[in-house]
Parts: C-alpha cells; structure tokens; sequence
C-alpha cells in the first residue's frame, strides 16, 4: 500500500476520489485542507480528510474492508493535524458506526437518529462544562446561544431584555472559525458590548455547539433534510450537556424574519425543549427605520464603507472595535473602508 497526503484534489485523482466516496454512500461538498489517499497499486483503497480540527470524507473501498486501512488513514490525518497545532480532533457520522469509531480512539457526544458526533479525547465535553462558571442552585438561568457576526444593536436588546427576566443569564457566543469575524473578536465584542449587565455571564461554546453554516451533510441521503438534522443534533447537546450543568430554565432567541433556516431551528427549539423543563422566549426583533437589524446588513454597510449608516446599528462599543481592533489598517481606516 501507499500512502499520500494532499492540500489539493484535481483530475483524475479527484474523480477517482469521488468515486469511491460515491461508493461507500458519500457525496463531496466543501473542499477539504489535507486528503489522504491510501493506494493498492492504481486502486484507491482508502481515504480521508481534514478540515481544521474535523474529520471528514472517511471511506473504505469495500474490498478493503476489515483489514485496518481506515486506522492508518486516521493515523497519517491525525499526526498531520498535530503538526498544524490541533490537539482535539472530531468527526461526524452515521450512528451504526460508533462501534468501528470507538475501536480507533473516537468517543461519542451525542447523536440522532440520523447523525452521530464523536471526538478523539474520553470525556472531552465533560472537562469542558467543567471549566465553566458554577451554576445557580436558585432562581431563573437563562441562555442566549448566539454567532454575533458582529454583535449589533439587535443582539444587545435581546441580551438586556432577557438579562431584565432572569438572575442569571449565560451568552453563548459560538466558537466556529467560519464567519467574517474571528471567534476571539466575536467574543470581544458581545463581551464589550454588554458590560453593563452584571447577571449577565459571556462564554464561547467552544468546539460543542454547531451552526448549520459548518454541519456537514455529505453522509446524508435526504442532504434537504440537512438543517433539521443538525437542529436534533445541537438541541440533544444543549439539553443534555449545557442546560443541566449550568441548571438553565430558559432559552432566549430573537423572531427571524430573514432567515428560513433559523426560522426553523426557532420552531424546533420551541418543540424540543419543554420536556427538557426549559422554556423558549422569542423575543420581537429589534428594528430601526422599519426593518430588522441584522448582522448581514452591518456587514453589507462595511462593504459599501457607510460608516454613517453603521451607527445605527451597532452599539458604540462594537463601532469602536471594528474601528479599532478589526481593520487592516489603524493609520488609515477610511481609505480601507
């Protein structure tokens, strides 16, 4: 067998890597930083990929199976993720495969019928919520799970509307690195942005709570059923991780307009969680001159550079910071914007 390592799939390599995903009931989406390609002469046996610190496109000819191929392609993925500074690796898949996954090192989080999610390290979510806050023996906990792609003038009301209902309240700023912002400048901002609220506590989700933005969906059959899956998924980690740990009673999340999907995850979080004992607030959207603020339209202003318009929309500490913290180019800001 030979092993190869590639950042880049094209020609007939990459048909043939299609190929044998095709086979083994996969469909290639986004592209991946590093593949492995396990040879048997021209046929291509095995492979697998990473993207970041996920685990994706795992598949064993079937020809092939039962004789360890996928331990050495997790083996060549995992030291080439250790070189690049990951230390915690997970993968998704279909639930019947636990027991071959947990055979190589792999441990489960949660799963649905559909989708099961696993990590590299025994207990990984455990030392997490460990290193949480305390959680509140008495009166209301609440939590606002939120990307903040900037924190905007709409995030900040429902932060301060909720905070008003609750002695505690938990922001969760998601902690995926595929928006415009950065996670840490995410976090920044909501932690900036709400100060002024004492009962109000910011954390990152950290690697456990996931968007629909970055749930993969290439082991899917009925890839449009994708957004309600990853709602199971993300509402079985809340309610069996997060809320008991941190004794939350409420969720909070804002009316959507705009977005379908969130629409949808809004209405599944409605259904799910009462027999959790948690009880969904939807609040209004806040708008401004007749329409709802949203993170979509500061980012279209940033690239218009309406710097006017922007300060209607954000809090002055967000405005500050994407000023301050964010531009290329602290010397010369308007002629970047």
């Amino acid at each position: 067998m030979d092993i190869e390592l590639l950042t880049a799939l094209r020609g007939q390599k990459r048909n043939t890597w299609k190929a044998l995903l095709s086979q083994t009931g996969l469909e290639p989406e986004a592209p991946a930083e590093q593949t492995v390609l396990l040879w048997d002469g021209e046929t291509l046996a095995a492979t697998g990929s990473r993207q970041g610190n996920l685990l994706k496109y795992l598949a064993v000819d079937p020809r092939y199976q039962g004789e360890g191929l996928l331990a050495s392609v997790l083996t060549q993925l995992r030291q080439e993720a250790f070189r690049q500074g990951h230390r915690h690796l997970f993968l998704y898949t279909k639930p019947e495969n636990e027991m071959l996954f947990h055979s190589l090192f792999f441990y489960p989080i949660a799963k649905t019928e559909q989708v099961l999610l696993m990590e590299d390290k025994k207990d990984g979510i455990r030392s997490f919520l460990d290193g949480l806050p305390t959680a509140q023996p008495h009166g209301i906990t609440g939590a606002a799970v939120m990307n903040c792609d900037p924190f905007t003038l709409g995030h900040q009301y429902l932060i301060e509307t909720a905070a008003k209902e609750c002695d505690r309240l938990f922001v969760f700023v998601l902690s995926e690195d595929g928006s415009r912002f950065s996670p840490s400048d995410r976090l920044e901002m909501v932690k900036r942005g709400t100060v002024h609220l004492p009962n109000v506590t910011v954390l990152p989700t950290g690697p456990y709570l996931i968007s629909a933005a970055t749930f993969p969906t290439y082991f899917l059959k009925d890839r449009e059923q994708a957004d309600i899956v990853q709602c199971q998924l993300d509402i079985e980690i809340f309610t069996r991780y997060f809320a008991p740990r941190l004794n939350i009673s409420r969720r909070y999340v804002g009316t959507e307009p705009l977005s379908p999907t969130t629409a949808r995850y809004n209405a599944a979080l409605k259904e799910a969680l009462p027999s959790h004992g948690i009880t969904l607030r939807e609040l209004p959207r806040l708008e401004q001159r007749g329409s709802p603020v949203s993170a979509s339209a500061v980012r279209k202003l940033l690239d218009d550079r309406d710097w006017e318009a922007l300060k209607h929309l954000v809090p002055e500490t967000t405005y500050s910071y994407l000023l301050q913290e964010v531009s290329l180019c602290k010397t010369d800001r308007q002629a970047i914007f």
